[in-house]
């Protein structure tokens, strides 16, 4: 059985679940059942520094410049969610296979914080966002060359397109949140009674 875990120690895990954030928090869309804006230039910062210490799990300084690249680099990681969930995997690895190009990701081992040594990719600038935005598109690259590439989906709530990575044991997840999953399944119950 496949099974894809998430480790918080692995750092393709942490920057898996730090682009499936980028996506969610940074680009338009809906999200369980209202429409969504990103967060407005200014408390964009504050946002993606949350996004990247959750995924790190250590404080990360950013600034707004820095945010503003990573929004649009969530825009192109969001093409390949999208791709994915339409079965499109040729145009998910293509869009990858692009950023993998443009960060010019280069892999580089590293030790930090009391971990062992551990793979890391930089990007050619080595800017934090283009650091990021190379380990993102690694991640993501690393995830769709495995037979785990449908694990990467789009919520199929109505009035919600925010993105999520399956680690589920049976691979069966199709929403973003419980929140979106409980929205279905109330509507479902109450069609039934009616």
């Amino acid at each position: 059985m496949r099974r894809l875990t998430v480790n918080f120690n692995s750092h393709t895990d942490a920057v898996v679940v730090i682009a499936v954030g980028l996506v969610n928090a940074l680009t338009a869309g809906e999200a369980r059942g209202r429409p969504y804006e990103p967060p407005a230039v200014g408390a964009r910062a504050e946002v993606v520094a949350e996004i990247l210490d959750a995924g790190r799990g250590g404080a990360v300084a950013i600034g707004e410049a820095e945010a503003g690249e990573l929004a649009e680099t969530a825009r192109a990681l969001r093409g390949v969610f999208e791709a994915v969930s339409r079965g499109d995997v040729d145009t998910a690895a293509r869009t990858v296979n692009r950023l993998l190009a443009e960060t010019d990701a280069r892999p580089h081992l590293d030790r930090h914080d009391g971990e062992p040594w551990h793979l890391h990719f930089h990007g050619a600038g080595g800017t934090l966002a283009g650091n990021y935005a190379a380990g993102c598109a690694t991640g993501l690259a690393v995830v769709l060359g495995s037979d785990l590439h449908d694990r990467l989906g789009v919520c199929t709530a109505p009035h919600c397109d925010r993105v999520y990575v399956d680690t589920s044991r049976n691979g069966t997840r199709r929403f973003c949140s419980t929140a979106c999953q409980n929205r279905v399944k109330t509507a479902a119950f109450r069609a039934r009674g009616a």
